[in-house]
């Protein structure tokens, strides 16, 4: 059994059952984001949790920034599922539903969720206002996989697309 101590000067006996319980948090400042990440033309991402990072082992966050007037280049994020909450701006999300271009426009306190392998890309309409956006991805590194267009082939959806008809029928 070993003792936990807390900053306020209280002892807590642990042992090895509650001693996964007590692992150290880790702060990430707002200052302290990393641009050491996958990136994509058009916009740029700062990591803030991964697993090199923090040692996170099933989540990525980080936050991601559009210029005014910009658009990114199309892209995946493989296997990871993203979530996005708007922070500031109004960006747009843009990817392909049945065939034709879907735009999905958002403003602060919006949240916007990407499946796994779904080709996408954001753009910030505005002349003269940045979008900043927070990333949450179900994955311990940022998977980004960048296209040549949102038509592009990309195998790994269309096995996932059967996966799941297969388990609705």
């Amino acid at each position: 059994m070993s003792t936990h101590d807390h900053e306020n000067g209280h002892a807590h006996p642990t042992d090895a059952g509650t001693e996964a319980w007590h692992r150290k948090l880790h702060h990430t400042g707002h200052d302290q984001l990393s641009e050491e990440t996958a990136q994509t033309k058009g916009m740029r991402r700062y990591e803030a949790i991964s697993g090199k990072r923090n040692g996170s082992r099933k989540i990525w966050m980080g936050q991601n920034r559009v210029g005014p007037g910009m658009v990114s280049a199309d892209h995946h994020h493989g296997e990871a599922e993203t979530g996005i909450y708007v922070v500031s701006g109004h960006p747009v999300f843009v990817f392909l539903e049945d065939g034709d271009e879907r735009c999905i426009e958002t403003g602060p306190g919006d949240y916007v969720y990407v499946p796994p392998f779904v080709p996408h890309r954001e753009e910030n309409p505005s002349p003269d206002e940045e979008a900043v956006v927070v990333l949450a991805r179900s994955t311990q590194e940022g998977i980004v996989v960048n296209l040549p267009s949102l038509r592009a082939e990309v195998p790994e959806l269309d096995e996932l697309i059967a996966e799941l008809a297969d388990e609705t029928s």
